[in-house]
């Protein structure tokens, strides 16, 4: 049985869970400006494309049969081997055709220069798909402190290699070398911390149970992977490499604040949900809280990036990438607008609710690729970027209504409750912007410019937070005090 889900269980799993994205990407804050001085636009950019196809395909090969074994009520070890050995023999057949259509691949994306990456790393997709499972058994028994010491090692020694061989003039193989190393690591890690070994056991019976739901992740993580990755194929294939670079070191940046503060929440919390299944009402209370919480801390680290994007890029990345700090700060402002979505997904799924997310799916990739293609073509770099903030802004509205839906929670008022902290943080990055455009002249360079670009609007969101969110402090601060209390429920 998994084992029983309190406030205290909850809290210390996002903690670690937390703690370790936090390293990791903060991690990335320092090598990916390093790397990005080092090689150039272009180099990111072929690395970026071939690296899409390879995610593409692993994301693909899980079918999200690992994924449905943390709903399991009981960890069965006949479903956990077959589940590993379908994931593996998937894999095997993925990486072998990326290896002999590569070409193919490359020229659909239009970027023929990658075609002898991804021959190299499809091996990727095995190393990857063989830690799904070992991972799921990780997050069914809510032990996120083990997972979180292997991810920071792994991508620790992943990041520290690629800085290396890059000073070493490896080029765009210092950039593939982390992506294997940083993969291997983690998946003798997860094998470590969960002490599973695959054992010659396939019942195809088992599997046949966990088709529905797993079908239905499946889909949904195609039709994201699209929303994700389809703005850097479109920039590659309308706009060429070196924006298709620009737009990569722009998007790792920019995902630095949201990929620590979702995956780690969307990690822990899908688990959560998924134990319970039989009490609606608290299910209810946990997502509104999950989601307030999250857009508190997501909303503003985003939108201050929107505000502090012109002297921000320079600072970080450079004067060769400077040009790009547009594309920066809509990049940021796209993701800021999402940031009340960020619970969704963790519910949906644990709720089993695939359905639903692989519609929501559907809906936003149709909408993303054709707003931003619409902006690339008619326009350039800066267009596609503008018209993905308008695609996300949709979405918001859709998502929040379809999920309020499922929940049962009144659309209006939900929408308001979840998306209040993201208001408050878009009026603290006008106000930043605005103070910045009128003394930055007066500032001693980009470094300066950040700092009081920071300060002023830690301040300022601090201070509005105050005044529009007493009564979710009132409530932290009550669950804070309960949690000291053993086994508090949510």
């Amino acid at each position: 049985m998994p084992p029983a889900i309190s406030l205290k269980t909850v809290t210390n799993n996002v903690g670690w869970s937390v703690l370790s994205k936090t390293s990791t990407f903060g991690l990335k804050f320092v090598t990916v400006p390093i790397l990005a001085r080092i090689l150039s636009p272009q180099e990111f950019g072929v690395v970026a494309v071939a690296q899409t196809v390879v995610m593409f395909l692993a994301m693909i090969g899980s079918a999200g049969l690992a994924a449905s074994l943390v709903l399991q009520r009981e960890e069965e070890m006949e479903t956990v081997h077959s589940v590993f050995w379908a994931n593996l023999a998937i894999a095997g057949l993925m990486a072998a055709g990326l290896y002999v259509w590569a070409d193919m691949f490359a020229e659909l994306l239009g970027a023929v220069e990658a075609a002898y990456l991804l021959k190299v790393m499809a091996l990727l997709i095995p190393i990857q798909l063989c830690g799904d499972v070992a991972y799921s058994l990780l997050a069914r028994r809510m032990a996120f402190d083990k997972d979180a010491a292997w991810s920071v090692l792994s991508e620790s020694v992943g990041a520290l290699s690629a800085v290396g061989l890059a000073l070493l003039g490896c080029g765009v193989w210092a950039l593939v070398a982390q992506l294997f190393i940083s993969a291997l690591a983690r998946l003798a890690g997860l094998f470590l911390a969960t002490g599973y070994r695959p054992r010659p056991v396939l019942s195809f019976r088992k599997l046949g149970q966990l088709t529905k739901f797993s079908l239905g992740i499946m889909g949904s993580e195609i039709f994201n992977f699209i929303t994700f990755q389809s703005p850097l194929v479109i920039v590659s294939r309308h706009l060429g490499l070196a924006d298709a670079g620009a737009y990569s070191a722009a998007n790792r940046f920019s995902s630095i604040p949201n990929q620590v503060v979702l995956s780690a929440l969307m990690g822990v919390l899908f688990p959560v949900f998924s134990h319970m299944n039989d009490n609606p009402e608290r299910s209810s209370h946990a997502l509104m809280l999950s989601t307030q919480v999250s857009t508190v801390f997501l909303a503003p680290m985003m939108f201050g990036i929107w505000a502090i994007a012109e002297p921000g890029m320079l600072l970080i990345f450079g004067e060769q990438w400077a040009y790009a700090w547009p594309v920066l700060g809509l990049l940021a402002l796209s993701k800021g607008i999402m940031s009340p979505c960020g619970t969704f997904i963790p519910y949906l799924k644990g709720a089993g609710q695939s359905t639903v997310l692989w519609w929501v799916a559907v809906f936003r990739a149709a909408l993303v690729y054709g707003c931003v293609s619409y902006g690339a073509i008619t326009g350039g770099l800066v267009e596609a970027m503008i018209w993905l903030c308008i695609a996300n802004a949709i979405t918001l509205v859709f998502y929040s209504w379809a999920v309020f839906r499922t929940n049962g929670t009144a659309f209006l008022s939900g929408f308001y409750v979840t998306s209040r902290p993201m208001v408050t943080a878009i009026i603290m990055a006008v106000a930043v912007r605005f103070l910045l455009d009128h003394i930055k002249h007066d500032l001693p360079g980009a470094a300066m410019q950040v700092f009081v670009g920071s300060v002023a609007g830690g301040v300022i969101y601090a201070l509005l937070f105050l005044l529009t969110e007493r009564a979710l402090l009132r409530k932290l601060l009550q669950l804070a005090r309960e949690r000291r209390a053993p086994a508090t429920g949510l």
